[in-house]
């Protein structure tokens, strides 16, 4: 079976990096949801069925909880924690 490489849209902040596949991503909002700083919203990139994706309004208030991750139903949001120096 051939690998598909995706393309993700990377916001970089303080503790994590959101990282969004938009061809994954089918406008659920679940991940709006579960955020519980609220920086997740609607973004005018469009997912996979032609729907609103996300992305952060802030990525520095991100605590790197990974709730959007965990609850995104097509693995659409990776979160990857920034090092701690």
């Amino acid at each position: 079976m051939a690998e598909v490489k995706r393309t993700a849209l990377t916001q970089d902040g303080k503790k994590a990096s959101f990282n969004l596949f938009p061809d994954l991503c089918k406008g659920c909002g679940l991940c709006i949801q579960k955020c519980p700083v609220k920086i997740i919203i609607w973004s005018t990139d469009l997912g996979v069925y032609g729907t609103p994706a996300v992305c952060t309004s802030d990525q520095d208030k991100c605590i790197a909880c990974r709730n959007c991750e965990l609850v995104c139903p097509d693995a659409a949001i990776r979160i990857i924690k920034t090092e701690e120096k």
